[in-house]
């Protein structure tokens, strides 16, 4: 089995900081996406943006992991955000009761 892969790019501003996600959200990747959300956090911007529109995928421990992310960024004193959400994941964050519990944006 070919193991998925996530591309990881951040764009960096004052006040905000961009993740353009690109792949599979799930127990094999969620680690380096929680590592470095959590350096951003260290000194945390206005608003953090996950850019879901490269997201082919995301499993249970996605997304918790999205969940847990929202929630540090809440304590920090930040926004986290997802943008460009496709509709598969939304059926899921529907399906699941999780749509309610993240920051939703239209766009990044």
């Amino acid at each position: 089995m070919e193991r998925p892969e996530l591309s990881i790019t951040v764009q960096r501003a004052p006040d905000e900081v961009v993740f353009h996600l690109a792949g599979e959200i799930d127990v094999l990747t969620v680690t380096n996406l929680s590592t470095l959300v959590n350096e951003v956090l260290a000194e945390p911007p206005a608003r953090i943006v996950l850019d879901m529109a490269g997201v082919t995928f995301c499993d249970s421990q996605g997304l918790g992991t999205l969940v847990v992310l929202s929630r540090k960024a809440q304590h920090a004193r930040s926004v986290l955000a997802l943008a460009n959400v496709g509709d598969f994941l939304m059926r899921v964050l529907d399906i699941t009761g999780l749509r309610s519990a993240l920051m939703i944006s239209s766009t990044a």
